[in-house]
């Protein structure tokens, strides 16, 4: 028969709770364990990102901008009046002196109108000069009418003397004396009328005159505009250059003010670049600039800032200290860069993907073992067009990933194969 063995039973009963207790705490660590785990980070190929290491050192801060290379004088020439295009002597690219006559226009009515103006003129001057030997002839007469009566008061004058000299020795009655006087006095009288009369004469003559020569001049200046209009049909350069653009065919009639020709000078040129509107406020006249050709680079500074904002860009003029090089012509692309600032003794690295000047942004810095990079936070200072300064969260000898990293916003570590 079985005998009961209390002490056993008690034994397997401790056993059992202990196992269990073991068991539960083992699950609770593993739990707990699991719960601390960071999430698996993501693998990355290093050769498909972009690291660069922080530096010290000086930091050209500059504003690049792509542009053209634009004449620094340019003439556009008008026409000024209506007319048709006849004939076009001159093509554009064709070099031309300031009497070049690029193209004829013809204008029958305007001829018409030069000739009509001429004629008037010729009969404004000739009735200048009737009017004027009229007048002289009628001024010889009054003269002569005021000499007459100016050589009567001299006679009676001395006739007025001598009888009053005989009356005072009693040869003539007194009667006679004062005849001689009376007379005396009346042709003074009327010999001072006659010098005014003469000198308003003068006058009306000198107005008269001058009536006639303002539409004498009139008729100069209108038969001068007609004739410059016949002469402005054959359109000329105005300037020595090139002939860059003729928009104008043969046939074709033009209104005044259309533009019928473009003139340049080649061999000056400036540079005309546009910047990033959020990047134009750092440009200032007399900055130094570079112009890139692609045939060579050209020391240049800034010359005007654009107050307009067009496409989100300012257009920034930089005129050209150096040498043009080989093949430098109007239209052509070219690079600009524009130097802001020189900061001698800086940290700075690459420029991140999306780092803007004065930012804070999140970037993963690499781990020394090379084979992890975490994310920390790094404040951004003054920008360049490759270059960034840091302000904090990186130190020199650091390596970041530049490179685009939204794909990996949810993680705050990568791996790197």
């Amino acid at each position: 028969m079985d005998i009961a063995r209390p002490s056993q039973a008690a034994a397997k009963r401790r056993r059992n709770i202990i196992l269990g207790a073991a068991g539960l705490a083992a699950v609770l660590l593993i739990t707990l364990g699991l719960s601390r785990l960071r999430p698996a980070a993501p693998s990355v190929e290093r050769a498909t990102v972009w690291i660069d290491t922080v530096k010290r050192g000086e930091l050209l801060v500059i504003r690049r901008g792509l542009g053209t290379l634009v004449p620094e004088e340019i003439r556009w020439i008008p026409a000024q009046t209506e007319g048709r295009v006849e004939k076009r002597n001159l093509l554009p690219g064709a070099q031309v002196k300031a009497d070049s006559v690029i193209l004829e226009m013809s204008n029958p009515e305007l001829e018409l109108l030069a000739t009509d103006a001429e004629q008037l003129l010729r009969g404004a001057q000739a009735q200048y000069t009737e009017l004027k030997v009229r007048l002289e002839s009628q001024f010889m007469d009054q003269t002569a009418t005021a000499a007459r009566v100016r050589a009567e008061f001299h006679q009676a004058r001395m006739r007025a003397d001598a009888d009053k000299q005989l009356a005072e020795q009693g040869l003539i009655a007194d009667i006679t004396m004062q005849l001689s006087k009376v007379t005396a006095e009346e042709l003074d009288n009327r010999n001072k009328l006659e010098q005014q009369r003469l000198a308003i004469a003068r006058e009306a003559i000198e107005a008269q005159l001058a009536v006639q020569r303002t539409v004498v001049e009139q008729r100069i200046s209108t038969a001068r505009l007609r004739r410059a209009q016949v002469e402005a049909l054959k359109l000329k350069a105005g300037m020595d250059g090139v002939l860059q653009q003729l928009p104008v065919e043969v046939g074709q009639r033009v209104t005044p003010g259309t533009n019928l020709a473009r003139v340049a000078q080649p061999g000056k040129l400036k540079a005309v670049v546009r910047i990033a509107e959020t990047q134009a406020k750092d440009v200032q006249i007399g900055q130094k600039a570079t112009v890139d050709t692609r045939n060579g680079v050209i020391e240049a500074h800034v010359v005007r800032v654009d107050p307009a904002v067009e496409n989100g860009t300012v257009a920034v003029d930089l005129h050209l200290d150096g040498a043009l090089p080989d093949g430098a012509r109007p239209d052509l692309s070219v690079d600009g860069n524009i130097e802001i600032v020189r900061l001698p003794d800086v940290i700075h690295v690459g420029r991140p993907a999306q780092g803007q000047a004065d930012s804070l942004v999140s970037l993963f810095r690499l781990e020394p073992e090379g084979g992890e990079a975490n994310r920390v936070q790094v404040k951004l200072g003054r920008t360049s067009v490759n270059m960034v300064e840091i302000l904090s969260g990186l130190n020199v000898g650091d390596q970041v990933v530049l490179s685009d990293t939204s794909a990996w916003d949810a993680f705050d570590r990568i791996r790197l194969n």
